[in-house]
Protein backbone atom coordinates (compact mmCIF):
# COMPACT_ATOMS: atom_id res chain seq x y z
CA UNK A 1 0.00 0.00 0.00
CA UNK A 2 0.97 3.60 -0.95
CA UNK A 3 1.41 6.28 1.56
CA UNK A 4 -1.28 8.21 -0.82
CA UNK A 5 -3.54 5.23 -0.37
CA UNK A 6 -3.07 5.52 3.42
CA UNK A 7 -3.82 9.57 3.33
CA UNK A 8 -7.22 8.71 0.92
CA UNK A 9 -7.94 6.68 3.54
CA UNK A 10 -7.70 8.41 6.37
CA UNK A 11 -9.74 11.15 4.53
CA UNK A 12 -12.26 9.04 3.64
CA UNK A 13 -12.24 7.65 6.96
CA UNK A 14 -12.82 11.37 8.10
CA UNK A 15 -15.52 12.52 6.12
CA UNK A 16 -17.46 9.57 6.85
CA UNK A 17 -17.00 10.27 10.59
CA UNK A 18 -18.43 13.58 9.92
CA UNK A 19 -21.47 12.91 7.83
CA UNK A 20 -22.31 9.45 9.74
CA UNK A 21 -21.50 11.11 13.61
CA UNK A 22 -23.33 14.30 12.19
CA UNK A 23 -26.48 12.43 10.84
CA UNK A 24 -26.74 10.23 13.79
CA UNK A 25 -26.23 12.96 16.95
CA UNK A 26 -29.28 14.60 14.55
CA UNK A 27 -31.46 11.41 14.49
CA UNK A 28 -30.64 11.16 18.46
CA UNK A 29 -31.63 14.11 19.68
CA UNK A 30 -34.77 14.44 17.59
CA UNK A 31 -36.00 11.38 19.07
CA UNK A 32 -34.96 12.38 22.73
CA UNK A 33 -36.67 15.54 21.94
CA UNK A 34 -39.90 13.76 20.66
CA UNK A 35 -40.17 12.07 23.74
CA UNK A 36 -40.62 15.81 26.22
CA UNK A 37 -38.74 13.40 29.02
CA UNK A 38 -36.04 16.08 30.51
CA UNK A 39 -34.19 12.77 31.98
CA UNK A 40 -33.90 11.47 28.60
CA UNK A 41 -33.03 14.59 26.67
CA UNK A 42 -30.35 15.46 29.25
CA UNK A 43 -28.92 11.88 28.88
CA UNK A 44 -28.87 12.08 25.06
CA UNK A 45 -27.86 15.10 25.09
CA UNK A 46 -24.75 14.71 27.16
CA UNK A 47 -23.75 11.76 24.94
CA UNK A 48 -24.14 13.95 21.82
CA UNK A 49 -22.04 16.53 23.10
CA UNK A 50 -19.40 13.46 24.23
CA UNK A 51 -19.62 12.42 20.87
CA UNK A 52 -19.38 15.27 18.90
CA UNK A 53 -15.87 15.88 21.34
CA UNK A 54 -14.57 12.72 20.84
CA UNK A 55 -15.46 12.05 16.71
CA UNK A 56 -16.30 14.76 15.05
CA UNK A 57 -14.21 17.51 16.81
CA UNK A 58 -11.39 14.84 15.84
CA UNK A 59 -12.35 14.59 12.07
CA UNK A 60 -12.71 18.87 11.84
CA UNK A 61 -9.00 18.81 12.95
CA UNK A 62 -8.33 16.07 10.51
CA UNK A 63 -10.30 16.43 7.18
CA UNK A 64 -8.25 19.84 6.14
CA UNK A 65 -4.67 18.18 7.13
CA UNK A 66 -5.23 15.02 5.58
CA UNK A 67 -7.27 16.58 2.14
CA UNK A 68 -4.24 19.32 1.85
CA UNK A 69 -1.28 16.45 2.24
CA UNK A 70 -3.29 14.21 -0.16
CA UNK A 71 -3.85 16.73 -2.40
CA UNK A 72 0.09 17.77 -2.23
CA UNK A 73 0.70 14.00 -2.96
CA UNK A 74 -1.46 13.63 -6.02
CA UNK A 75 -0.77 17.04 -7.77
CA UNK A 76 -3.95 18.92 -6.86
CA UNK A 77 -3.57 22.56 -6.66
CA UNK A 78 -5.60 23.72 -3.60
CA UNK A 79 -6.53 26.46 -6.13
CA UNK A 80 -8.59 24.10 -7.98
CA UNK A 81 -12.46 24.79 -8.45
CA UNK A 82 -14.18 21.42 -6.41
CA UNK A 83 -11.53 21.92 -4.09
CA UNK A 84 -11.79 25.39 -3.40
CA UNK A 85 -15.76 24.90 -3.10
CA UNK A 86 -15.42 22.35 -0.53
CA UNK A 87 -13.56 24.22 0.98
CA UNK A 88 -15.88 27.14 1.44
CA UNK A 89 -18.21 24.29 2.05
CA UNK A 90 -16.59 22.98 4.85
CA UNK A 91 -15.91 26.41 6.87
CA UNK A 92 -19.91 27.30 6.40
CA UNK A 93 -20.46 23.46 7.57
CA UNK A 94 -18.44 24.42 11.29
CA UNK A 95 -20.04 27.85 10.69
CA UNK A 96 -23.22 25.84 12.03
CA UNK A 97 -21.42 23.47 13.86
CA UNK A 98 -20.02 25.11 16.73
CA UNK A 99 -23.23 26.92 17.78
CA UNK A 100 -24.95 23.89 17.67
CA UNK A 101 -22.38 21.94 20.06
CA UNK A 102 -22.94 25.03 22.04
CA UNK A 103 -26.75 24.51 21.92
CA UNK A 104 -26.49 20.89 22.79
CA UNK A 105 -24.89 21.66 26.10
CA UNK A 106 -27.14 24.38 26.85
CA UNK A 107 -30.44 22.14 26.46
CA UNK A 108 -28.47 19.63 28.51
CA UNK A 109 -28.24 21.80 30.89
CA UNK A 110 -31.70 23.10 30.55
CA UNK A 111 -33.05 19.73 30.60
CA UNK A 112 -31.17 18.67 33.76
CA UNK A 113 -32.25 21.71 35.33
CA UNK A 114 -35.97 20.33 34.75
CA UNK A 115 -35.28 17.26 35.73
CA UNK A 116 -33.56 18.66 39.47
CA UNK A 117 -36.92 21.10 39.92
CA UNK A 118 -39.68 18.68 38.79
CA UNK A 119 -40.81 21.12 36.16
CA UNK A 120 -41.22 20.38 32.49
CA UNK A 121 -38.72 22.02 29.29
CA UNK A 122 -38.65 25.59 29.43
CA UNK A 123 -39.68 28.19 26.51
CA UNK A 124 -35.79 28.60 25.96
CA UNK A 125 -34.92 24.29 25.69
CA UNK A 126 -37.87 24.83 23.14
CA UNK A 127 -36.23 27.69 21.30
CA UNK A 128 -32.69 26.42 21.16
CA UNK A 129 -34.36 23.58 20.00
CA UNK A 130 -35.52 24.88 16.72
CA UNK A 131 -32.25 26.71 16.50
CA UNK A 132 -30.52 23.65 16.65
CA UNK A 133 -33.21 21.73 14.15
CA UNK A 134 -32.76 24.54 11.75
CA UNK A 135 -29.02 24.85 11.70
CA UNK A 136 -28.84 20.91 11.15
CA UNK A 137 -29.92 21.35 7.42
CA UNK A 138 -27.36 23.40 5.60
CA UNK A 139 -24.41 21.32 7.50
CA UNK A 140 -26.21 18.63 6.04
CA UNK A 141 -26.50 19.54 2.70
CA UNK A 142 -22.91 21.53 2.65
CA UNK A 143 -21.29 17.72 3.93
CA UNK A 144 -23.18 16.55 1.32
CA UNK A 145 -22.02 18.65 -1.17
CA UNK A 146 -18.46 18.17 0.08
CA UNK A 147 -18.64 13.87 -0.72
CA UNK A 148 -20.79 14.68 -3.76
CA UNK A 149 -17.09 17.04 -4.93
CA UNK A 150 -14.32 14.46 -3.46
CA UNK A 151 -16.14 11.53 -5.45
CA UNK A 152 -16.84 13.72 -8.69
CA UNK A 153 -13.90 15.58 -8.65
CA UNK A 154 -15.71 18.01 -11.43
CA UNK A 155 -14.17 20.41 -13.46
CA UNK A 156 -15.13 24.04 -11.80
CA UNK A 157 -12.81 26.89 -13.61
CA UNK A 158 -12.72 29.47 -10.97
CA UNK A 159 -9.62 31.71 -11.76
Amino acid sequence: MEFVDILRWLHVVGATVLFGTGAGIAFFMLIAHRTGDPRLIAHVAGTVVLADMLYTATAVVAQPITGAWLAHEIGWPLTEGWIVISLALYVLTGAFWVPVVWIQLRMRDLAKASVKVGQPLPGDYHRLFRIWFVCGFPAFFAVAGILWLMLTKPSIPLF
